[in-house]
């Protein structure tokens, strides 16, 4: 597969039947449901799992999704979604790429970008993200040194 990024975080998925719309393919809201599973899987391998967010009372929220489908997908493919952290300014804001491709003909089905934002979970205000969240994005960032 020709990935945008070298070293994604991947999670291999399979378009059934309950993600086919009238339209007769994958529906694209389900696109956006793994865009979530794929980044909460990515952050639970960095040692930030819903436990760890809980313990800090801090999380990283969804402010902006930028999608391209680029092509359909339908039922019994496999596919493989690619996530990287792309950008982040160490205190509130952090950017995280995908791009979802079907192996059995290289086809790119999507790109996507989302922007999160640090949150304390007990006010749902922003917060900058404590050290654990430094260390653990940190290490997923290029040419960051943490």
């Amino acid at each position: 597969m020709q990935w945008d990024r070298p070293t994604p975080h991947l999670l291999p998925l399979r378009i059934g039947a309950e993600h086919i719309d009238g339209l007769g393919h994958a529906n694209n809201a389900v696109y956006v449901s793994w865009l979530e599973q794929c980044a909460w899987q990515h952050s639970a391998a960095l040692g930030l799992d819903l436990a760890t967010f809980q313990r800090l009372d801090r999380a990283m929220a969804v402010v902006r999704h930028e999608i391209d489908y680029l092509s359909s997908g339908y039922q019994d493919d496999e596919l493989v979604l690619g996530t990287w952290l792309v950008d982040w300014d160490r205190r509130l804001r952090m950017t995280r790429q995908f791009q979802l491709q079907r192996p059995a003909d290289g086809v790119t089905l999507l790109r996507a970008r989302t922007t999160f934002v640090c949150i304390e979970l007990s006010s749902g205000k922003p917060k900058r993200m404590p050290p654990e969240f430094l260390a653990g994005y940190g290490q997923a960032l290029p040419g960051e040194d943490v």
